[in-house]
């Protein structure tokens, strides 16, 4: 699979590379270094980075902007992008070939080759795994391996998620041998605010647990307002309470505009097709979905005490 990746690669000229809307380090991670891999490689080629700018996420690349006749002949690569709904910049359709490769279940078959390893902790380390198909590791590219590193890092937690594997420790004892900082990268990920700061303290506060082990917290426009975050600020703070003793699984409701978004976690039962029943999808431990009331927030939640139940 990896080697017809580098063929069609080879075929094109132009590539343009999508990842999935509201993007994380790993996202950007692997649709950037997969960037850096293949100008390394056939600098002669036009390589282009679509999605929206996001701008915590600026330390990793910046975002091209990009007609929609660049897209006429063009491959299109998408990263890290589990479902077509969720691919950031629908014009990923106007390209003439399109490559899916992707660590999530394959729930949504897309593309005329599909990679796809729920294996592996993310995909900047499949993106790794393309490079080593095409050059030892002591030729590796700076840029690309700082890149990388923080998709994996992020993706794994600082490698204390499920996810992490031998495999995983393998590849970034490969990463860090390339010329870049990783006190850098951690701090730009790990940095937060005064108003997040404070509105975790208040989700602290309000948590609530249920006999099964479930927690969930509600966090209303009105409340983001009044600690001035956003609801993609929120979002940093999903796990702050997963050390608590007792607790499976749990779910951040955050209000928006015109939705309420779903971020899932656990620490045993697979969420995954809970999220996906909702309008979402994602990672056994770690999904995310949308409700469009507070009564289907209730759904939901209904749906993750039943599963913390059947996982005593």
């Amino acid at each position: 699979m990896k080697q017809e990746i580098i063929n069609k690669i080879k075929e094109y000229d132009t590539i343009i590379i999508h990842r999935h809307v509201r993007p994380d380090p790993d996202a950007v991670g692997s649709q950037a270094g997969l960037k850096m891999l293949i100008q390394h490689h056939f600098p002669n080629k036009t390589v282009l980075l679509a999605g929206e700018q996001q701008s915590s996420l600026t330390f990793l690349a910046n975002m091209d902007e990009i007609s929609d006749g660049t897209y006429t002949g063009a491959l299109v690569i998408v990263c890290d992008t589990a479902n077509t709904e969720r691919i950031d910049d629908q014009r990923y359709l106007l390209g003439k070939e399109t490559i899916k490769i992707d660590h999530h279940p394959n729930l949504d078959h897309y593309g005329s080759i599909m990679w796809v390893d729920p294996t592996a902790s993310s995909t900047s380390e499949m993106i790794l795994e393309l490079s080593l198909e095409l050059e030892e590791d002591s030729n590796m590219n700076d840029e690309m391996a700082r890149l990388l590193y923080a998709g994996i890092v992020a993706d794994t937690g600082r490698f204390q998620f499920s996810n992490t594997t031998e495999k995983t420790f393998q590849y970034a004892g490969k990463l860090i041998k390339a010329n870049f900082s990783r006190a850098d990268i951690y701090n730009h990920l790990y940095e937060t605010t005064l108003p997040v700061l404070r509105l975790e303290g208040y989700v602290l506060s309000e948590l609530n647990v249920l006999p099964s082990g479930a927690g969930y917290v509600n966090l209303t426009k009105e409340t983001l307002e009044q600690f001035q975050v956003t609801s993609k600020e929120a979002a940093s703070i999903v796990n702050c309470f997963s050390s608590l003793k007792g607790l499976k699984a749990w779910v951040f409701f955050v209000e928006e505009e015109d939705v309420i978004r779903v971020r899932l976690r656990s620490k045993g039962p697979e969420i995954h097709e809970l999220a996906g029943r909702f309008n979402g999808g994602g990672h056994p431990m770690a999904s995310g979905a949308s409700v469009s009331s507070w009564d289907e927030t209730e759904q939901v939640l209904n749906e993750l005490d039943d599963l913390c139940k059947m996982n005593p």
